[in-house]
This record gives structure tokens, sequence and C-alpha cells, in this order.
């Protein structure tokens, strides 16, 4: 978290991978009061401008399905145009950044979501000319399958709707029950289909 909150205060450009820092940079970070003042959301609103050039907002419950896009940090010819990630939490956060680097001494408010990210379903074509959804599944337990992302990038909420053919599977993260899933739930889909 305090390497995500670094990155966003020496406003580096957001690739994807968050960025690794010293112990001596993290520690130049500083939460006021401590960790215990955070604060998480019970819903998330995002503002986005609809076809008919409309400001229209979407709200979600974090932890509860809730799925956002975002533009696609990848380059080549079958990169994906968009990320998907489940919002697991939205919280905000009272910051103070002492270091030599700081655009800003001051105190700061910032808010971040913690997610879990999907990849895109390999060799698996999809189009209008398919006539086919896209498709797509949670990145398997690794240092890459949760994160977190700046509200700000969220281009609008998704629905995704399961890829029943394909069945469930435990073999993304454990078997039983976890924060990643919704409550009663001890496996997950194997994959999705994005709804256009």
């Amino acid at each position: 978290m305090r390497d995500h909150l670094l990155s966003r205060l020496l406003d580096l450009d957001y690739d994807g991978d968050e960025r690794v820092f010293t112990n001596e940079e993290r520690n130049s970070l500083h939460f006021i009061n401590g960790l215990n003042t955070v604060s998480q959301a019970k819903r998330l609103q995002i503002n986005y401008t609809t076809y008919d050039v409309r400001r229209d907002q979407d709200t979600l419950r974090p932890g509860c399905g809730a799925t956002v896009m975002t533009l696609s940090r990848e380059h080549g010819v079958d990169a994906h145009p968009f990320w998907y990630a489940e919002v697991l939490g939205a919280f905000c956060v009272q910051v103070l950044h002492l270091d030599s680097n700081a655009h800003n001494r001051s105190s700061q408010s910032m808010e971040f979501l913690w997610v879990r990210w999907f990849g895109v379903v390999p060799r698996y074509r999809w189009g209008f000319k398919e006539g086919r959804l896209p498709k797509i599944g949670f990145i398997p337990d690794s240092p890459y399958a949760f994160g977190f992302l700046d509200p700000s990038l969220v281009l609008r909420s998704c629905h995704l709707i399961p890829a029943f053919a394909d069945g469930r599977t435990d073999t993304l993260l454990r078997h039983g029950p976890t924060v990643a899933r919704p409550l009663g739930e001890v496996d997950d889909w194997t994959a999705f289909y994005v709804n256009m």
C-alpha cells in the first residue's frame, strides 16, 4: 500500500505494476494518527460520460461483485484495450510525505481501491467480427493477483456474465472462504464474459 501511495505522491506514471521503494523511502510516508484512521467506504461512486455525451454515475458496493474497468497499459497488436478488476475495498487515509522529493509536505487525503485483477483468457478471439464477447478470468494467486488502484483511473463499472460452460474452480485461490469471494462461496467461476 505504501508503494502505491508513494508512486502517486511522486507523480509516477501508472503502468500496471507497483513500483518497489526502499524502506527509507517508505518511511518518508507517514499516516496521520496511524493506520487506525483509515476509513473504508461502504459505497463507491464513479462519474463517467455516456455515449451520448451526458454525465452519469455508477454506484458500487465494494466486495459485492463490484467490477470496474480501466484503460489498458499494454501495447501491441493483440493488446486488450481495457483492464478489469473486482473492487474488494475502497479506502481513504490522511498522509504526510516528508521526503526531499516530496511535491507537497502538508497533510493530504488519499483515496485508493484494493482490487483483485482479471486477465484476458489467452488465445480467445472476440469482437463484432467473431460475434463474441471478451472473456476474462481472475489471475491465479500470485503477487499480481491483488493490488491497489487510483480511483481516478477507473473508467466505469462493468457487468460480467459467468461463463457457465467453463464451470467453477478452486485453483485460483485456496479452497474455502476468503475476503476475495462473496460470503459463503469457496471457489470462483473459471471465466466471465464482459457484457458490451
